[in-house]
């Protein structure tokens, strides 16, 4: 099987199930694990690089106004891969190529490619997502174990911080503007033993005033920008710390325990739970505060 991937989530599903070696194409975020830099690219952005948060809200506005796409795909690699199956999502038309640029690529193209949509919106919808891309690959064995022992470890969070003190956590997943979280951030802050102090499970991020930022009395904010790492999530918390004095602030890495649903999310849980109750589960690397 030839598969090309459109989503850096699904090739770290991909991957972890035991598909990476019939990847052929990946997009340029795909960056984990390392073997995926060795694919062909056959997505890149079309925002420019260097912009600040500002500027790249202010792009990504400007863009979903006028309709056009924030991705290239790149029409000619995907015809020479000649893929058997093509993993993309209808979640966030930021995240990814949309679907529907894919499947009209792919006509005018006249692939036969089959067309696999992810779009969780829950940490039960990612689980979810694995055991189809096991399926959709031949590795249904192999990704049952793979989501078997995410529950696992999200089972051991649970017991550990079962009946403690639940903090107010607001999660930034955007910091110039502000957003609050969406999707599957705010039950990753609940299973980790917080109250979200902003955002609504299963529903998109969305903008806020630093004013209902403040307003939200959180106990502990996490600075988790989409598409950051750790150390660009530190340098955004940085700027943001003096408008929360006396509430310990925190940078994570975004881009791999946050933003994208895919088997790191897990990781996500237990670097929160490292956060708010250190007593109770082991801090991990993966955080600092500012």
């Amino acid at each position: 099987m030839r598969i090309v991937s459109l989503i850096p989530s699904a090739t770290e599903i991909l991957f972890a199930v035991g598909a990476g070696d019939d990847v052929v194409g990946v997009t340029f975020e795909c960056d984990h694990p390392p073997a995926a830099r060795e694919r062909r690219v056959v997505s890149t952005s079309a925002m420019p690089e260097g912009l600040a948060p500002q500027e790249i809200d202010d792009f990504v506005a400007a863009a979903m106004t006028a309709g056009e796409d924030l991705y290239r795909l790149d029409s000619g690699a995907l015809a020479e891969l000649d893929a058997d199956l093509v993993v993309t999502q209808d979640l966030c038309a930021v995240c990814a190529v949309d679907v529907d640029t894919v499947d009209e690529a792919l006509g005018y193209l006249g692939c036969r490619a089959e067309v696999a949509t992810l779009d969780p919106h829950s940490l039960d919808d990612v689980l979810a997502s694995i055991t189809e891309v096991g399926r959709l690959t031949g590795k249904a064995e192999e990704a049952d174990a793979v989501v078997a022992g995410l529950e696992a470890r999200l089972t051991a969070v649970a017991d550990r911080v079962a009946g403690l003190e639940r903090p107010r956590v607001l999660v930034l997943e955007w910091t110039d503007p502000p957003f609050a979280p969406g999707h599957w951030i705010p039950e990753m802050v609940t299973r980790a033993g917080g109250e979200p102090a902003l955002g609504v499970a299963g529903t998109r991020s969305g903008r806020i005033t630093w004013e209902e930022a403040v307003a939200s009395r959180p106990d502990v904010v996490v600075c988790a920008p989409c598409g950051f790492d750790l150390e660009g999530s530190t340098t955004l918390a940085q700027d943001v710390r003096d408008r929360f004095p006396g509430v310990p602030v925190w940078a994570v890495d975004a881009d791999g325990h946050f933003a994208r649903p895919g088997p790191r999310l897990v990781d996500g849980v237990e670097v929160l739970a490292g956060i708010l109750h250190p007593d109770a589960v082991a801090p991990t690397t993966h955080c600092r505060q500012v």
